[in-house]
């Protein structure tokens, strides 16, 4: 071949290939565009495109996944009918499967909507490149009889249909079916096999005559394994492969863990965006992802993030079926990517920023966020191991006995998947830890309860003669046990009556009403806060000075309670139902 032509057709594969990036390019901009904008214009931005199908098929699986699901699935049926082959799968894959068992009600809805958005590619579709699930779908959903030569069809039943007097079937609808589903389902079976059978007869007749062959316990095995083929291609591995993501790491496992290779970004495998377009908000891993000047180390870790993605929602068994439920898991990932670099970082030349920035693209995401997870299961554990042996345990008192707050903490870590007590500080009671602030203030209310734990075990209480009617705390337990001792009562967890407790309470504030007879902002007398530091020491069998610094804290965080809660109730307000600090007798 000569040597110019040689040259010739390198220079035209190259000028195509050009051209085909600039294509790609162009279409990577729109699909930002789109993603920006409000579900309801979504599906009139797409249709209205010079090329429609070429930018739908340009969206990854996912995204398109997230499109009808942002639209609806009855506003999207122009979209679907523009969908490729494998999009339309991965839906499916997505859609149909609970756990793992087929989900007639859902298969039944989107086979429908996808027969309805453009019938004759669909009836294609099924046949050709969906044959086993429609065969299994038919086992399950219609009986197939076939007609002898000499058989009268009355002898069948007047429930059987038929279309080519050869094969009769009739639908099999479920007792406790909602009338709505089943219409649903015999229209589309109807409607498919009618359009079957006129597209080919004879690939209709063979569909219905395997469907009475098939044995769907060995179906849904196999179907299931291939759909985990497929998903975990996109980061949804099977729920046993994909809970290892909340294995946790330390720093020194963590260090072990094999370094990962970056890969050149293929472009005709797009980045999915809408993970990646919910990446708000400013910690150690979006600052880091800032800092990677590369593009390709950038498009790489993005992908792997949104694999990341993925793989938590597998690890979870949660269906996202829209924007808001997407945000949370993404929030949920970058937010333990976040801790466990924090993990990670270490005084030396370069910022913290530059390190977080170097370790995203040197290690594996799953490994980094596992090293933050990490952190939370240790304090996890700790609670685990400490409560088996704590005082209020052993004294069979409930969990809210350390009140609301601490309650809320202590709580939040003996789940099953620790939660950070938000107190609906963010608009939620509980919520994912996303930073070490989250982990030192869980670890600090922790390590106080430990403390009053230990405190109480000390102070030698008859806990059997505790009312088990009555609503007890770690705080009205310890100041009605001081309150008692001071009025010379016996020293037991016993409510007090309210005659006897008044001389006690008038006499902790320095002024309990003023001139004008309104209560004003009292202080508690510093001889009182004395007094109580010194029943501690008592019950402890120590010096006051001897008291520890964190249990001192804890015991003044009380006499200020009392002060914030208190401080403006005039003397003559008092009623024990809303006195909680102290046990009054009602």
């Amino acid at each position: 071949m000569p040597e110019t032509t040689l040259k010739q057709r390198s220079i035209e594969k190259n000028m195509a290939e050009t051209a085909v990036m600039k294509r790609m390019a162009i279409l990577m901009e729109m699909r930002k565009q789109i993603l920006g904008l409000v579900p309801e214009k979504i599906c009139e931005a797409i249709l209205e495109y010079s090329h429609p199908a070429a930018l739908v098929h340009s969206f990854p699986q996912e995204d398109f996944y997230f499109i009808i699901c942002d639209i609806g699935l009855e506003d999207s049926l122009e979209l679907l009918s523009l969908a490729s082959d494998r999009q339309l799968e991965y839906i499916l894959d997505m859609e149909i499967w609970e756990k793992d068992r087929i989900d007639m009600i859902s298969t039944t809805r989107w086979l429908a909507s996808m027969l309805k958005a453009d019938p004759d590619r669909m009836v294609r579709w099924y046949a050709q490149k969906n044959n086993g699930l429609i065969r299994y779908y038919l086992f399950k959903n219609i009986e197939v009889v076939i007609r002898e030569h000499d058989q009268d069809p009355s002898e069948l039943g007047e429930e059987f249909f038929t279309l080519d007097d050869v094969f009769y079937f009739r639908f099999i609808d479920e007792p406790e079916g909602r009338q709505t589903d089943i219409a649903i389902k015999n229209g589309f079976i109807s409607e498919f096999l009618e359009r079957l059978a006129e597209f080919d007869h004879v690939e209709y007749q063979e569909i219905l005559l395997k469907s009475k062959i098939i044995i769907p316990a060995e179906y849904e095995e196999e179907a299931f394994r291939l759909k985990n083929v497929r998903t975990s291609e996109k980061g949804f591995a099977p729920f046993h492969e994909a809970i290892e993501i909340y294995q946790p790491l330390v720093p020194d496992d963590f260090k072990k863990q094999p370094k990962k290779i970056l890969k050149h970004s293929d472009s005709l495998n797009p980045l999915p965006l809408y993970p990646i377009s919910m990446l708000d908000g400013k910690n150690n891993f979006t600052e880091a992802l800032q800092l990677i000047g590369n593009n390709e180390s950038l498009s790489e870790v993005l992908t792997e993030f949104a694999g990341m993605c993925n793989k938590v929602i597998a690890a979870d068994q949660i269906k996202i079926k829209n924007r808001e439920q997407l945000r949370m898991v993404v929030k949920k990932v970058c937010g333990y990517m976040n801790l466990g670099l924090s993990r990670l970082i270490r005084p030396g030349e370069k910022t913290p920023a530059d390190e977080n920035a170097r370790f995203i693209q040197r290690y594996c995401l799953s490994d980094i966020f596992r090293l933050g997870y990490g952190q939370c299961l240790e304090l996890k554990w700790q609670a685990e191991k400490w409560k088996k042996n704590a005082w209020f345990e052993a004294n069979r008192l409930p969990l809210n006995f350390w009140g609301e707050d601490w309650l809320g903490v202590l709580g939040g870590l003996l789940i099953k998947k620790p939660l950070f007590y938000d107190n609906y500080r963010t608009g939620v009671l509980y919520r994912e830890f996303d930073s070490t602030e989250d982990i030192e203030k869980t670890k600090n209310v922790f390590e106080n309860i430990i403390v009053f734990d230990k405190l109480l075990s000390k102070m030698d209480i008859d806990s059997k003669s505790m009312d088990k009617g009555l609503l007890w705390t770690y705080k009205n337990l310890v100041l009605t046990l001081w309150a008692r001792s001071r009025m010379d009562l016996a020293r037991q967890p016993a409510a007090v009556a309210l005659d006897e407790f008044m001389p006690f309470y008038n006499d902790l504030w320095e002024c309990p009403v003023d001139n004008d007879g309104e209560t004003e902002l009292r202080k508690i007398k510093t001889s009182a806060k004395i007094d109580f530091i010194n029943w501690i020491s008592e019950c402890l069998h120590v010096e006051p000075d001897m008291i520890g610094t964190q249990i001192g804290k804890c015991l003044g965080s009380l006499i200020d309670e009392i002060e914030s809660e208190y401080g403006q109730v005039a003397t003559g307000d008092i009623d024990p139902r809303f006195i909680h600090l102290f046990m009054l007798k009602t």
